[in-house]
């Protein structure tokens, strides 16, 4: 990628990014767009919109961030981590400004294939490949972090029968300990990623590893997600330089030529301000990892949510208005099957929810504490509760923000409830145009997906 000079970067920096309020104001007018075009109403009574020019903005200032604290031609691939947003046309849009794929499974590679993201910009990380997944991604050349020693021995026999173009690398669990949120901390003592450094043994069998490989040339550590603090992931990036330097000291040369620091930007989920943005991410890896950012050291970053989470937006209507124990409920049409950690664990997953009338205006009026309830047959399917907002009545449309990661990607099939479609959306002036990114699902589909053709089946054994 092209680096240009301090003062072009700090403008590409400024104007790369759209302000919350320029965010929600788009917002907002695609509500209205998408009731009055039908994207949203009785007949298909939630869906998702996508933001694609606070997309392209946020690829834009991620470029920016990291085109401000390296030297001019420093290799950096920012890749995507599919699983947030696992549609096509949106990894098509992200290739389209300059965005890789990380990708976890077969299915998240083939994802990013269709979207024409080349091998040599797609990462494979996973703690459980597969030998086929392995061969195909050595086959392609795309590059591979080993997760485990186990793994390492794998791929020692596959690179002796066949050569490949992969760069190899080892992810390492730097071991710093967890966020907020547990079961997103991925570098605490007894995280199941990576080669745990601080385990006795561990670190050196990191470095002899490199050591016995000369075809070994990245380092890659992933610190935690949604919950981490940003002085936390900057630790987990420091270990992981210093292994990088310990290992080039040790053979001699530039062995190590590339790190991947992974992605987990946290998310302000209590505003549309964006906060912490990846140049405020990189300025405290610049002065806390000088070394890593001198233009000794490609870089790979695997950021999901902060690229996605505030341009997206789960649009659903009021199928009722009710009370119950004195307390208003607006029963809608997103629930656990779009939410669901939301759901099951609202604590650390709130969402804010914005209030529209029947003809997709924003709701105004006093507010009154009530529930914003899902379809789900079970008395937890909650969005949010005793939220206060204004009055919701039959008819109206709710939207849960900030949803545009995760929340289109992780459709829980609770009650066979249908996987809303998701709209990509732009304005042109006073026009707002839609554009389908995956359908809504038919229950013909479900019918397919649970064994409808093999309805005999059972009764045949």
């Amino acid at each position: 990628m092209g680096h240009d000079d301090d003062r072009t970067q700090h403008l590409r920096a400024a104007t790369a990014t759209t302000s919350g309020a320029e965010a929600a104001a788009r917002r907002d007018r695609a509500v209205r767009a998408a009731v009055e075009q039908g994207v949203v109403g009785p007949a298909a009574p939630v869906a998702g919109l996508l933001d694609t020019a606070g997309i392209r903005a946020g690829a834009a200032a991620l470029h920016a961030a990291f085109d401000a604290v390296v030297p001019p031609g420093t290799p950096v691939l920012h890749a995507f981590a599919v699983k947030a947003t696992p549609l096509v046309p949106v990894l098509r849009l992200l290739r389209s400004a300059g965005i890789g794929a990380e990708v976890a499974s077969p299915g998240e590679l083939a994802l990013a294939r269709a979207a024409g993201i080349p091998p040599a910009e797609t990462v494979l990380d996973s703690p459980a490949k597969t030998p086929a997944e392995l061969r195909e991604a050595l086959a392609l050349g795309i590059a591979v972090n080993a997760d485990n020693p186990q793994e390492l021995t794998r791929i020692d026999a596959m690179i002796q029968s066949a050569r490949t173009g992969s760069p190899v690398g080892i992810r390492v669990n730097p071991q710093i300990g967890g966020g907020a949120i547990g079961a997103l901390s991925t570098a605490t003592a007894t995280s199941k990623f990576g080669v745990p450094l601080r385990d006795e043994g561990a670190r050196e069998w990191v470095v002899r590893a490199f050591l016995d490989r000369p075809w070994l040339t990245r380092l890659h550590a992933h610190s935690g997600s949604q919950g981490m603090p940003l002085e936390m992931m900057v630790r987990g990036v420091a270990a992981t330089y210093e292994l990088a330097e310990e290992i080039n000291g040790r053979a001699g040369r530039r062995q190590v030529d590339t790190v991947d620091i992974g992605g987990g930007l946290p998310v302000n989920f209590g505003s549309d301000e964006e906060t912490p943005t990846h140049a405020q991410y990189a300025r405290r890896l610049k002065a806390r990892v000088p070394g890593l950012l001198d233009g000794r050291y490609g870089l790979v970053t695997e950021f999901g949510r902060s690229l996605l989470a505030k341009h997206g937006t789960v649009l659903a209507r009021v199928e009722y208005a009710k009370e119950a124990g004195g307390r208003p409920v607006a029963v809608t049409h997103a629930g656990v099957q779009v939410a669901t950690r939301t759901v099951y664990a609202p604590a650390s997953w709130p969402l804010r929810i914005a209030a529209f009338d029947a003809q997709g205006r924003p709701r105004s009026g006093p507010v009154v504490g009530q529930d914003v309830a899902g379809p789900a047959c079970f008395a937890g399917d909650l969005l949010a509760e005793n939220r206060p907002l204004p009055l919701l009545e039959q008819g109206d449309y709710v939207a849960a923000l900030d949803t545009g990661a995760y929340y289109f990607a992780q459709h829980y099939s609770y009650n066979s409830l249908t996987r809303p479609g998701v709209h990509g959306f732009a304005i042109d002036g006073d026009t707002v145009r839609f554009a389908v990114v995956r359908a809504p699902q038919t229950t013909d589909e479900i019918v397919a997906e649970a064994g409808g053709a093999e309805r005999d089946a059972l009764r045949h054994l």
